[in-house]
């Protein structure tokens, strides 16, 4: 029998989410002017942990696909998928533009580097590129400074047809938590954009659903947002729930009880006795631990579901186990349904809120050896 443990990946939820997404994002930004935006769904990491040909199927609707990986793109195309693809982070060295070549992707173009190697490049057909401007994230993008000459050589490449279409593009390094910091970098944007033909991509997961925040960039462009975690259910924001905004966990890890056991008090519970009983209780262990993906470093009382019940996770977990508690759940036994997070337990973000992280990082260690189990129809 396999060992009793599956992260189910959610199909209609994903669907969902593009849509609820799309439709947050128009209603917050009724009121700007311009033609209607455009989806990249990003799917890097292997869709955030949910599997690229899930995320191709699920997000069919979307208007274009975004992530780092060449493999991944090429897995896209060779799906089906014949919109355009947006690579994130572009060319990583010359011979990378003949298979963005090959698949007719759109390359991020973020560095003097990558200017010339386009510069020396023959394709059989214009690349279509973004322009990346670092406006205060400090990561990847030409400074305002730079940007406007990079702008023209790429522009001089488009005259010569060795480019296609030219876009313009940056990214928010707090748009879920500071509108001060996100309207300076907005500023920063429209000013150095100002005047520059092409599309504009800029709202990421947290800025599509943030109200109003499109409406302050220059009007009349074509506009591609971005949307990220929260097509996969998760939240954006360290103080708005998914459910608040309408999403639904697109995966479940899942899990059951494989021992129960009663313990006195002042017994110690798995390596360290990081946790003790101050009286007696019922533990049990589930088939789940960190080289499945769950966090060593959960703490006593981060939440877990057991037959429905909500309960907490005591000790320290394990390799292949950890330990919850059963006082809450009397009538648990072996066999027991376990949810980790996802539908009919805690939400991913409660879980990585407990462990000082970010719901993103749990949905894209979820390990391997785990069974995925794929939900393809409406529920």
């Amino acid at each position: 029998m396999p060992r009793p443990i599956s992260a189910t990946i959610s199909l209609p939820s994903l669907r969902h989410n593009l849509a609820a997404t799309a439709a947050q994002f128009n209603d917050a930004n009724a009121l700007r002017p311009g033609p209607k935006p455009k989806i990249w769904a990003v799917i890097k990491a292997n869709a955030y942990g949910h599997g690229i040909h899930n995320a191709v199927q699920a997000f069919e609707r979307a208007d274009g696909l975004a992530m780092l990986d060449l493999d991944e793109a090429v897995q896209c195309r060779e799906a089906g998928w014949s919109k355009p693809i947006l690579l994130l982070e572009g060319a990583f060295r010359a011979a990378d533009l003949e298979v963005i070549d090959h698949y007719s992707l759109t390359a991020t173009v973020h560095s003097a580097e990558q200017i010339a190697m386009l510069e020396g490049a023959r394709p059989a057909a214009p690349f279509d590129v973004f322009v990346k401007l670092n406006t205060g994230m400090n990561r990847l993008g030409f400074s305002p400074a730079e940007y406007r000459g990079a702008y023209a050589r790429i522009e001089q490449l488009r005259q010569s047809g060795v480019v296609g279409s030219m876009g313009k593009m940056t990214h928010f390094a707090r748009a879920d938590d500071s509108p001060e910091v996100t309207a300076e970098q907005i500023r920063i944007y429209n000013e150095v954009t100002h005047g520059l033909p092409g599309a504009d991509s800029v709202c990421n997961s947290a800025a599509s659903f943030t109200r109003g925040l499109w409406q302050s960039l220059a009007s009349g462009l074509p506009q591609w947002i971005r949307p990220g975690i929260c097509l996969y259910g998760a939240s954006p924001f360290a103080a708005r729930s998914a459910q608040s905004m309408g999403l639904l966990p697109a995966m479940t890890l899942r899990a059951e009880l494989i021992s129960v056991r009663d313990i006195p008090a002042g017994a110690g519970v798995g390596y360290g006795h990081v946790f003790t009983a101050s009286a007696p209780m019922r533990i049990g262990v589930v088939a789940c631990g960190y080289a499945d993906g769950y966090p060593r470093h959960a703490p006593n009382g981060t939440p877990v579901v057991v037959d429905g019940v909500r309960t907490r996770l005591l000790g320290r977990v394990s390799m292949d186990m950890l330990i919850v508690d059963l006082d809450p759940v009397p009538g648990a036994r072996a066999g027991s349904q376990v949810v980790l997070w996802g539908e009919g337990g805690p939400s991913v973000d409660e879980v990585a809120a407990a462990c000082g992280t970010i719901g993103y990082e749990l949905l894209c260690a979820v390990a391997p050896r785990v069974p995925k189990i794929i939900e393809k129809d409406e529920s």
